[in-house]
């Protein structure tokens, strides 16, 4: 496992800086997933027919015990009543008020569902503290940085909750073949190898865990 480089851009901690108390990456505003932000993530999700056919960053959250409550109310309904409750996390990339990408990412409890998640179980040597389980960018800002921006942004915010171990679950595609970003939902491992993370163990068919430690942000 590696210590994330997050100290290696200008403005400190993973490249971010702090404007009239607002923490900004590359110029991009980065604001938490809350109730004050709910209606930019949901404008976000509602402009691409709620994300991966319709799950609106539902997935990781599954488990036994709330997967008839997501199939009854829905899983917009579902994700806003866990934002509601303190339990869905992500760093969203804000354009003025608008709100271009974004990176969930949460505790193991928050997040207990993966693909491939037995495979994963199997190979754990120590529990992460964090986890970034998916990423979206809006279809007018792809391939142009903006999935790193955000996963920056999420790193940034793990680091004021007081850092930790960081894992990521991106694809792990063969070198010289290029996939659609509409199917890159958690980016691939070149990115996430740019941002200081090392690569631990594959994870299913094309994709792997990553990890970093992030140091907590200075008091």
């Amino acid at each position: 496992m590696s210590s994330c480089r997050l100290g290696a851009e200008v403005g400190g901690l993973g490249g971010y800086g702090l404007r009239m108390g607002a923490l900004t990456v590359d110029g991009y505003r980065i604001e938490p997933l809350s109730m004050r932000t709910w209606d930019a993530f949901a404008d976000l999700a509602e402009r691409h027919n709620g994300v991966w056919g319709g799950c609106w960053c539902t997935y990781f959250h599954l488990a036994p015990e709330n997967e008839e409550e997501r199939r009854a109310v829905g899983h917009r309904e579902f994700k806003r009543r866990l934002v509601e409750a303190g339990r869905a996390r992500a760093a969203l990339v804000m354009e003025g008020a608008v709100a271009v990408a974004w990176a969930e990412f949460g505790t193991v409890p928050e997040l207990p569902n993966l693909h491939h998640r037995k495979e994963w179980e199997r190979g754990v040597t120590r529990m992460p503290d964090y986890r970034i389980t998916c990423l979206f960018v809006d279809r007018a800002h792809r391939r142009a940085g903006m999935a790193a921006v955000a996963v920056r942004g999420a790193l940034a915010l793990i680091a004021e909750a007081g850092g930790g171990l960081v894992e990521a679950y991106p694809h792990d595609l063969p070198e010289g073949k290029k996939t659609s970003a509409s199917f890159l939902y958690n980016a691939t491992r070149t990115m996430y190898e740019r941002l200081g993370f090392s690569y631990e163990r594959p994870k299913g068919k094309g994709n792997c865990v990553m990890s970093a430690v992030v140091p907590a942000a200075p008091a």
